[in-house]
């Protein structure tokens, strides 16, 4: 079994979490520049064999696509382009980002590291991952 690769994709950066080979715990990998995300899925998966990609799909309240939703739709050629033989699923990430940041507050980080806006992707990551093995 591979694992599975979750990528909370944004317009600068791109927070990235993936599972164990068991595909049964989610943890935060990192969080890249957007304009580096392919090349670094691709020296990723030299290393780690991934039998899904999960990207986070931002909607409104209203269940309407986001507006970046039309940078993710682009990202989202790309990324078949680059890995043709790997499936990619869409994951609700309504509220990721509110509970990255609860996330870092209630484990006690001070106030200077939850300005980190690049540990709050990859966290957001970890929870769009999180939610997609609960819901299987």
């Amino acid at each position: 079994m591979g694992r599975i690769l979750a990528i909370d994709y944004g317009k600068v950066r791109t927070g990235i979490a993936v599972t164990d080979e068991l595909q049964i715990i989610a943890s935060g990998l990192t969080t890249v520049s957007t304009h580096e995300l392919i090349p670094f899925l691709k020296d990723y998966l030299l290393k780690e064999n991934v039998d899904l990609f999960l990207v986070g799909e931002p909607k409104q309240l209203d269940n309407t696509p986001s507006e970046s939703e039309v940078l993710i739709l682009s990202f989202l050629q790309k990324l078949h382009k680059a890995f043709p033989k790997i499936p990619i699923e869409r994951v609700d990430e309504r509220f990721t980002s509110k509970m990255a940041f609860q996330t870092m507050i209630d484990s006690g980080l001070k106030k200077k590291q939850r300005k980190n806006k690049a540990l709050i992707d990859e966290i957001s990551a970890t929870l769009i991952l999180q939610s997609y093995l609960y819901s299987k």
